[in-house]
């Protein structure tokens, strides 16, 4: 399969494969459950999930902080020094698992003050799991050393597991706690076994790291972290105010259209993924070549997602019927609006890499900041006085703010280095 492609080429060829297949595993095995949940629980219980999991995307996001580029980054430059690689190792894993910790005991207070959620607290504490099974997966490790093929495979067995638990013990309503139990039990069992594989491959050795190394990890992960934080704020932060304003059933409506288009915005992930360490050893060898790679991926990105959209626009009916078993013109106009993001997802995070690649945090720092003011300023009018519909509308004008600060200031880095 890989048999004329340079070597270059091959090492990335293949861990595009493993990623696509990794990202398959996260976003198709979930979506084959959704017409299932849909149908068992009622959209009223599949929006208290879906609310549940965006709460909890607040401490992923958290506990993630800037390392799944940072430290990326940073194993891709040092990889042929295997104790700075191990020094990166533990002194990420020894954050995150700080940060997890710090993070639960907010996410139970929080809850605690919710009246609308206080009864429903089991389902955000097993929900968090996932949170503890992110946070000891290193894809960050696997992703700089360019070593994805094992890390897939216990990856699709671990999720596979927790899909098929789902269709077998969730039979009725009275099992709705049962789904954040065994969607954790698949990030955990996923994280020990990398863990494990990381040990015995790369020969990682776990030690206490030195308070100076812990805080350059930090240092090294603020700007991404800011970048995550923002995003995360414009995005989750919408689906908690349409739960505020709203009510769950309101709240499955906009979740089931979010994730479809998050599943066909997920098969750009693992071509990002994969070529992100290449492309910044390449920024250190040839500018020009950068220029060059840097348009070709953005002009694939961009007619790909074009394509998607159509079939989006044109089939969206089609798509709502045959996942959730019943036409809902409400979730398709919402799902033609926010298809947006099939294009500015690839492409805003393919621009941010670029940023961190260069050296110019700020610039992708004050995109994020615009598509953040641009989105809290409409999101509660719209919210408030449109619902699910006011919300998709506010997704749109957000994400063509987001992609026109993106070329914008790419183009301003162009100009600084005179290529």
């Amino acid at each position: 399969m890989f048999k004329n492609l340079s070597s270059n080429q091959k090492r990335i060829s293949k861990n595009i494969v493993s990623l696509f297949t990794l990202q398959g595993v996260n976003y198709i095995l979930p979506l084959l459950t959704i017409p299932y949940l849909v149908r068992v629980l009622g959209l009223e219980y599949f929006g208290l999930l879906a609310f549940a999991t965006a709460f909890t995307m607040y401490f992923m996001v958290l506990t993630d902080y800037g390392f799944n580029l940072s430290a990326t980054n940073q194993i891709a430059i040092n990889k042929n020094n295997i104790e700075k690689v191990n020094e990166i190792f533990v002194s990420v894993l020894t954050i995150k698992f700080i940060i997890a910790l710090f993070g639960f005991l907010v996410m139970i207070t929080i809850i605690s003050l919710i009246p609308q959620y206080q009864n429903e607290l089991k389902v955000f504490i097993f929900t968090y799991g996932m949170v503890i099974g992110q946070a000891l997966i290193p894809l960050w490790l696997f992703q700089g050393l360019e070593k994805m093929k094992y890390m897939t495979y216990f990856n699709i067995l671990a999720k596979f597991l927790a899909t098929v638990s789902i269709f077998v013990f969730v039979q009725d309503e009275s099992d709705y706690q049962l789904v954040p139990i065994l969607t954790s039990f698949g990030f955990i069992i996923a994280g020990i076994l990398s863990l494990y594989w990381a040990i015995k491959e790369f020969d990682m050795k776990f030690y206490i790291p030195s308070k100076n190394i812990l805080l350059t990890q930090l240092k090294e992960g603020w700007h991404v972290f800011i970048n995550n934080v923002f995003v995360n704020l414009y995005s989750t932060t919408n689906i908690i105010i349409l739960g505020l304003l709203t009510n769950n059933t309101v709240v499955g409506y906009y979740s089931l259209a979010e994730k479809i288009i998050g599943a066909i915005s997920g098969l750009f992930v693992p071509i990002t993924q994969a070529i992100y360490p290449y492309m910044s050893s390449l920024y250190l060898e040839s500018k020009e070549k950068f220029k060059s790679i840097f348009n070709k991926v953005s002009i694939l990105f961009f007619t790909t997602s074009i394509f998607f959209i159509i079939i989006v626009i044109s089939f969206g009916n089609e798509i709502i019927t045959l996942i959730s078993g019943n036409e809902n013109i409400l979730v398709v106009n919402v799902l033609s609006i926010i298809c947006i993001s099939i294009l500015t997802s690839p492409l805003g995070t393919f621009f941010t890499q670029t940023f961190i690649i260069k050296k110019e945090t700020k610039l992708f720092l004050r995109v994020v900041q615009f598509t953040f003011l641009t989105n809290m300023v409409l999101v509660f009018p719209m919210v408030y006085f449109f619902e699910v519909i006011g919300l998709a509308y506010t997704v749109l004008l957000s994400q063509i703010v987001h992609i026109f600060f993106n070329i914008k200031y790419y183009r301003l880095t162009l100009k600084k280095e005179g290529v």
